[in-house]
């Protein structure tokens, strides 16, 4: 067991709200259709907005919630997929905007699971510094990966951003973590591709930024794999289902979600979606989710939480967490 205390949780979502009304008009689509096969009702969709300005806002507003100084963070570990450049790093980039000089800060592409990547990392960067204080971000604008008319993608995702500010002083603890990578599978879910032909000489105009997704394909693979995952990290952690307050999913599909906890033969009302109001949103997804559960008080100091992440590589990764 290894010391980690959330301090704080925040969230920021673009302000234009798109409801599946609004996609009706620009493909064949209704409501009614993708209410009943996903579960969302609309999503956020940014404008002015970037995948940079969501995780700065989040990293901002996790400072003020715990009266914490940019130059005491230490470390800072952004999970997103749909970074606003290769190079630099969009975590890289929160350190600028926040001031946080004394921090180092990276990236980690583990698409839909890499907030709970973040998480584990962070764990051990939090274990190497006495008085350690970390921000772990998921910030995602897919909107800018999605051909929007391509109803089997573009109804599905969202963008915005959430996270946590955690310290290896205090009460929490990670209990348990399961990590694992299936990459055989990774077709399963593309976007983002960079054409690998030959660009000597040659102006590079050639990228498929589109999501490519086997939408069967990755159901099959969440509803199979993540109840293992969680179930290998309470089997760790020597813990029960009963022991759980709440199971913190990834939001990728309302019917995954009731599916992973109909297998674990536990109560769905332990397993809280917001999908209905903010799309997939990848790797933003649990700590948006987490944020509202914070913010709403429906967790406590000593309750024990997983988090569970799904997706792009394909992965899964689980945390649990005593809070």
């Amino acid at each position: 067991m290894s010391s980690f205390s959330i301090k704080a949780t925040a969230k920021a979502v673009p302000e234009k709200i798109v409801t599946n009304d609004d996609l009706a008009k620009i493909m064949d689509t209704s409501d009614e259709w993708i209410s009943r096969r996903t579960g969302i009702k609309e999503r956020r969709v940014a404008v002015s907005e970037t995948t940079t300005s969501l995780c700065a806002e989040v990293a901002s507003k996790l400072l003020d919630k715990s009266n914490v100084d940019a130059s005491q963070i230490d470390f800072i570990i952004v999970g997103t997929m749909s970074s606003d450049y290769q190079t630099p790093a969009t975590a890289a980039a929160v350190q600028g905007i926040i001031g946080a000089n004394n921090a180092i800060a990276f990236d980690i592409n583990a698409a839909c699971s890499g907030f709970v990547y973040g998480a584990y990392t962070m764990q051990a960067l939090l274990n190497s510094k006495p008085n350690a204080l970390g921000i772990v971000i998921g910030g995602e604008q897919l909107s800018k990966l999605i051909n929007w008319h391509d109803r089997t993608t573009a109804v599905l995702f969202g963008d915005g951003a959430g996270g946590m500010l955690v310290s290896n002083q205090g009460s929490g603890e990670v209990l348990a973590s399961n990590l694992k990578t299936y990459g055989d599978q990774g077709k399963a879910l593309l976007a983002g591709h960079m054409i690998g032909d030959e660009h000597f000489g040659k102006v590079a105009d050639q990228t498929d930024q589109y999501f490519h997704m086997d939408g069967r394909e990755v159901f099959n693979f969440a509803t199979k794999n993540v109840p293992n995952s969680i179930k290998e990290a309470l089997s760790e952690a020597n813990l029960d289902v009963n022991d759980v307050k709440y199971f913190i999913l990834h939001q990728a599909n309302a019917r995954i979600v009731k599916n992973v906890a109909r297998k674990m033969k536990v109560d769905d009302q332990k397993f809280p979606i917001n999908i209905d109001h903010y799309g997939n949103t990848a790797a933003a997804s649990e700590p948006i989710l987490l944020s509202e559960m914070m913010e709403n008080g429906l967790i406590a100091k000593g309750d024990i939480i997983v988090l569970s992440g799904f997706g792009g590589g394909l992965t899964t990764g689980t945390i649990i967490l005593r809070y």
